[in-house]
């Protein structure tokens, strides 16, 4: 995923000061925002999330509301909830609708923000809200109940359950949290049919969606060679095996981007492999022996492939071209994840007529007012991945347009309106969605 720092003319206009429009905050529209505030002031960044706190908070919210709660633990140590909030649907039989969001965050260093990071700082000039969390993802519970609560106000009955999930540790990787809690009786209970999960902001007017996530691959290439003086010149040297292999991997990679520079495909459309460290060397006291060529080296790779492609083609890529073993060249390569799901299909969900679902969503965003950009695949991962690999349909998607990307990012906001302009859109899809008898 590339970030705003990449493209600094833009980012420059982005994150500039903009004066807010005069628009008076309602007494409700003021105290969802305050809810929002509230719930990011939680610490729940790692390495040490505040997951009884955040609890502590959500659980008496969805209470007032009247929604059934539970708390699950699917770690042994039993400091790690997940949260499962439930709107009785009035027909039972049908499959239920499940609200995804994830209760902690990326850790945050203070000395690049201009806001404590924790302190929710909301800018009457601009109606930013500066936060870790903001928009990854802590905007979703709020905006979820906030709907649920204007849902009940206009007397509305959902045909469907409502399920929210709110899970711990999807930041580093979800093991604690969705991906066993997709695997449990108390899942398979919920009877799902179909799930939203987080997705990303949008630079324009348009909504973004994203069908499906990469696959995370990991791979460690591994050279060796005979030693020899730091002078010599010879083949079949350990690092001039291993510089082989980065050499073609790098012109893989360069076609991969070429794809995405030309604006025919998105960033999880293509190919992503990218060298994430490299070992290699004879140490010594000060440093590393200068004058001896080493008998190992190795490099890592982080190696993202879009569900679409075709995997047979990429190990017999990495076998033949990247790391063959003529070249005194072996490779480790893990796999993390399934690559289809319990079905055998690969891990997406369609974003045509072909799926019913989709087209009640697409009809939900024209309904609110909003527009939908082509549908994406999400460059990194979500928890979705865990939900498609038993069959059930998920999309990624957070209401968040005309708002840079800075998930991850130092001073991290979310404005106010396009806060609250979330809610409208969730009441509308949660209307549409627990509605369909299909």
């Amino acid at each position: 995923m590339r970030r705003l720092s990449h493209f600094p003319l833009l980012a420059a206009v982005l994150l500039a000061a903009v004066p807010h429009p005069a628009h008076p905050l309602s007494e409700l529209e003021t105290s969802q925002i305050r809810r929002f505030q509230d719930y990011l002031r939680i610490c729940t960044a790692h390495p040490a999330p505040d997951y009884a706190g955040a609890a502590a908070f959500l659980l008496p919210y969805a209470a007032s509301l009247g929604l059934r709660t539970a708390t699950l633990h699917f770690s042994p140590c039993k400091s790690k909830p997940l949260l499962l909030l439930t709107w009785p649907g009035t027909d039972p039989s049908l499959p239920s609708i499940l609200l995804n969001s994830h209760l902690d965050s990326v850790p945050a260093e203070p000395e690049h923000w201009i806001h404590p990071p924790y302190a929710a700082h909301h800018d009457p000039a601009t109606g930013r809200v500066y936060a870790r969390g903001a928009q990854d993802d802590k905007c979703l519970p709020v905006q979820y109940l906030e709907a649920i609560r204007g849902l009940q106000a206009a007397g509305f009955a959902p045909a469907r359950t409502i399920h929210v999930s709110l899970v711990p540790d999807e930041e580093i990787g979800g093991e604690d949290g969705h991906e066993k809690f997709v695997q449990s009786e108390e899942f398979r209970a919920l009877n799902v049919g179909f799930m939203l999960d987080e997705g990303q902001a949008s630079l324009t007017d348009v909504y973004r969606v994203f069908y499906a996530d990469r696959l995370v691959w990991k791979l460690i290439v591994k050279a060796t060679g005979a030693p020899g003086h730091g002078s010599k010149l010879f083949d079949g040297a350990a690092v001039e095996n291993l510089m082989d292999c980065i050499e073609t991997v790098a012109g893989y990679r360069d076609a991969q981007f070429e794809k995405v520079k030309s604006g025919k495909y998105g960033p999880g459309e293509v190919v992503s492999v990218n060298p994430v460290y490299m070992n290699a060397g004879t140490p010594s006291p000060t440093g590393f022996v200068m004058n001896m060529q080493p008998s190992e080296a190795e490099v890592g790779f982080d190696l993202r492939l879009p569900p679409t492609e075709d995997i047979e083609q990429i190990e017999r890529r990495i076998r033949e071209e990247w790391a063959p073993a003529h070249k005194n060249l072996t490779y480790q390569l893990m796999k993390k994840g399934p690559v289809s799901d319990v079905t055998g299909r690969p891990l997406l969900t369609p974003a045509n007529e072909s799926n019913p679902w989709w087209s009640v969503f697409e009809q939900a965003i024209i309904s609110s007012g909003g527009k939908l950009a082509k549908p994406e695949i999400l460059s990194s991962t979500t928890d979705a991945r865990f939900v498609r690999q038993m069959g059930v349909p998920a999309l990624g998607f957070s209401p968040m347009i005309n708002t840079p990307i800075l998930l991850h990012d130092h001073n991290e906001f979310l404005e106010d309106k396009v806060f609250l302009r979330g809610i409208e859109v969730y009441q509308h899809l949660i209307r549409a969605l627990s509605s369909f008898k299909g």
